[in-house]
């Protein structure tokens, strides 16, 4: 498929999104006063639905949803490996135990920022502790022992969880794996402003990373030889996007599938060329995340389901189908 295709196609989908996840939800305004609220005026409640609760939640799901897709494809290229996903180094592990002794502690009813500043704090942990794993054996990154070292950090933050979960109360195991199933229902302009201030940059310094990630998808001997300096691209790009899920993470929960299934989709359908693999999956990822949060709010409104839910159902069909047709193309 041509990439301005998929790209026109993918924008004018996440335009339509975006107007939809503004104007639904499970309380309902009609087609005259949201289009009242759009030009500035309006009743003053549905103003403040469209402006102060589903605005800054559909903007939200943009950033976490691109901002992870573009993390999976990152991590893809890096580890040359495409089941690769920005949960691989145990970073949604530590953001959950952040979160998760906060919610015990009963910390949240000290302000909206203590949930996500302990999950972001969490995840660095644990990205500080997986990088130090990898390069014990010497200055060279070792993506193997990476890999090894992600899969047991996250082994150790999910004992963590369990220990957590075996003394503490029923309601704040309810509320703890509600937040872990991944949600924007608690999306505001603060979160937004701050998503928007971790996820935006680092996704321009991948993006601008694009021709030293097509050499490393290759294999690092080869990226090398050409000029690469792999170390160097190898650190900066783990933790850009190990950054990007971090921040993502901390507002919104852990959201699976969406890091594995979207950049590899826009993979099967364009090719491996990173400078249009990039920003596709950033404009993918947003949308699928958007419509995901409008079925999660619809489906069995006024109850929400977890739009790590909806994330599972919808992509692990796509992702099947197109990998077999893929498969099936000579």
């Amino acid at each position: 498929m041509n990439r301005w295709t998929l790209g026109t196609g993918l924008t004018v989908v996440l335009a339509a999104a975006i107007l939809a996840g503004i104007r639904f939800g499970s309380v309902p305004i009609s087609n005259a006063d949201f289009f009242a609220v759009l030009m500035g005026e309006g009743d003053l409640v549905d103003r403040n639905i469209v402006m102060e609760l589903r605005l800054p939640r559909v903007l939200l799901g943009i950033l976490v949803g691109g901002g992870l897709a573009v993390a999976g494809a990152t991590f893809q290229a890096l580890l040359r490996n495409p089941l690769a996903e920005p949960y691989i180094l145990g970073i949604s592990g530590g953001a959950s135990v952040g979160a998760v002794l906060v919610l015990a502690l009963g910390w949240t009813i000290a302000g909206s920022w203590i949930l996500p500043i302990a999950a972001f704090a969490g995840a660095l942990v644990a990205i500080t502790l997986v990088f130090r794993i990898a390069t014990t054996t010497g200055r060279a990154m070792d993506v193997r022992v990476l890999l090894l070292a992600g899969v047991v950090v996250a082994a150790f933050f999910s004992a963590c969880i369990a220990l957590i979960f075996s003394i503490s109360s029923a309601q704040t195991v309810q509320s703890t794996v509600l937040w872990i199933m991944g949600s924007l229902a608690a999306a505001n302009w603060q979160s937004v402003a701050l998503t928007a201030t971790y996820t935006l940059p680092a996704t321009l310094l991948l993006m601008r990373l694009a021709r030293p990630l097509n050499l490393m998808a290759i294999g690092e001997e080869t990226a090398h030889y050409l000029g690469a300096d792999v170390e160097g691209v190898k650190r900066a790009s783990l933790g850009i996007a190990a950054l990007i899920t971090a921040s993502g993470v901390a507002v919104a929960g852990v959201i699976g599938f969406v890091g594995l299934v979207v950049p590899h989709t826009i993979r099967l359908l364009v090719g491996s060329d990173h400078r249009a693999l990039l920003p596709l999956s950033f404009v993918a990822g947003a949308t699928l995340l958007t419509l995901a949060d409008i079925a999660a709010r619809l489906i069995l409104s006024p109850t929400e389901i977890p739009i790590g839910v909806i994330t599972a159902f919808v992509g692990v069909p796509l992702f099947l189908t197109l990998l077999r047709r893929n498969l099936s193309t000579p």
